[in-house]
């Protein structure tokens, strides 16, 4: 799988950030790239606390944004995987990483844990999703999703590598802060090596965000970082690799522990178990 990573910062009007993408998804054709991650919430730039903006800006997936999107993958090879933020009723939003390939869309994931830490809520503006991991097939590997914030959570980088997953795409707005950089070097190339997997991490750049989109392989190793700057990455997953790997580090197989795949409740609501459904309906709703 040829994997391309483009990282942007977004504009506050959501025509120029379709610009952006659509740019991308040309380059990334043209390089032939099977796979195109993008950062998370390209919709709009909007204040992080300024939860009217957020709700303005926000579009269905049949909206303007998303259906040009797809549109101008029709005919093409790449698969491409955005973040946009949807409407969801009550005032909030879902912050969706929708994947598009060839006019159509292959599958959706509801980000599932959401920003409420260093003095940020995003709980109050954006509801999370039902909780079922995304893992869709792309060039002969099997890709799963993971939106900024996931990352911090282990156990779903885990039940993704159970859903097969060798591969986990993750869109980002990693904002700036304290240690914050290190973090996400430490988590992405943590994320990777504990399951055996490739993931492919993009951020949004720009004053608030740090940038920093990188691919870690299943062994833990950075093989391709940007720094803070607009651009493109390139790199390569390969299942012969990654096979290696896992004979090499059988972690996976070695393991004593389970993830118990059931969704702790969000305040007034109920636990929520995992689909055992097979892949076809393994896309979060």
């Amino acid at each position: 799988m040829r994997v391309a990573i483009g990282q942007f910062a977004a504009a506050p009007e959501w025509r120029a950030n379709l610009d952006s993408c659509v740019d991308y998804v040309d380059e990334a054709e043209r390089g032939e790239a099977d796979l195109l991650v993008l950062p998370e919430g390209v919709l709009a730039r909007f204040a992080e606390d300024d939860a009217e903006q957020i709700r303005e800006a926000a579009q269905p997936l049949d909206g303007p944004f998303v259906t040009a999107l797809r549109e101008h993958t029709a005919g093409r090879n790449v698969t491409v995987v955005a973040g946009v933020h949807e409407p969801a009723g009550h005032g909030l939003v879902h912050n969706t990483l929708v994947v598009l390939r060839d006019g159509a869309i292959v599958t959706t994931y509801r980000k599932l844990h959401l920003y409420d830490a260093f003095g940020t809520r995003e709980s109050a503006r954006v509801q999370a999703g039902s909780g079922e991991p995304a893992v869709f097939d792309c060039a002969g590997l099997r890709v799963g999703l993971m939106t900024c914030y996931d990352v911090r959570f282990p156990e779903l980088a885990r039940l993704l590598a159970d859903r097969g997953a060798q591969l986990i795409a993750l869109p980002a707005a990693w904002v700036r802060g304290p240690g914050k950089e290190r973090h996400w070097e430490v988590m992405v190339a943590a994320r990777a090596m504990e399951n055996t997997v490739y993931v492919a991490a993009c951020g949004e750049c720009g004053p608030r965000n740090i940038g920093a989109s990188m691919l870690a392989d299943p062994l833990g190793t950075v093989r391709a970082r940007l720094g803070g700057a607009p651009g493109l990455l390139w790199g390569s997953a390969d299942a012969a690799e990654l096979a290696a790997a896992r004979r090499q580090l059988p972690v996976l197989a070695n393991r004593r522990f389970a993830v118990d795949p059931a969704v702790l409740p969000a305040p007034g609501a109920a636990s929520v178990p995992f689909s055992s459904s097979g892949p076809a309906e393994l896309a979060g709703r």
